[in-house]
């Protein structure tokens, strides 16, 4: 019994330390914090946000991106959002609002060959166009939908 005893205490102990550690910043997860793009996210229009994604503003308009979104979302604050690719070698996709304070609401960075699917929830301020744009095989592609929201989710 007393060797199951240690055996817990030091794992107790281990678990303890990393959580102090983590806590007072002494570990950061570093690859996760310098991941981010801070000029897509503080972007004023789609095109800026997409370019510091991207690198370039420019996309090519795709039938092979489904965007489901619903056609009135009455509440701004909770868009169910998903988006479908058929596209092969998806690196990223990006759901992007056009009149939202930042355009930019998600963006989902993906390795190895999986499935080309995201849903989430967005918030929208106001009615306006909802972009899906899709990254794969290093080419830029992109779809659009308008969703009228009746009731207000940035600020409103």
């Amino acid at each position: 019994m007393s060797v199951k005893r240690r055996t817990f205490l030091k794992g107790t102990m281990a678990t303890s330390a990393l959580g102090a550690a983590v806590g007072t910043g002494l570990l950061q997860p570093r690859a996760a914090i310098a991941a981010w793009s801070e000029k897509a996210f503080s972007a004023k229009k789609v095109d800026e946000a997409i370019a510091g994604l991207f690198g370039n503003g420019a996309t090519k308009e795709s039938g092979e991106i489904k965007l489901v979104a619903p056609d009135i979302a009455e509440n701004g604050a909770v868009v169910p959002i998903s988006v479908t690719t058929s596209l092969k070698n998806v690196e990223t996709i990006s759901i992007l609002v056009e009149k939202n304070p930042a355009p930019l609401a998600c963006s989902f960075n993906f390795s190895g060959p999986l499935e080309g699917y995201v849903s989430t929830r967005i918030k929208m301020g106001e009615t306006s166009d909802v972009y899906a744009v899709v990254k794969a095989g290093g080419q830029v592609y992109s779809t659009k939908k308008t969703v009228k929201v009746t009731i207000g989710g940035c600020g409103g």
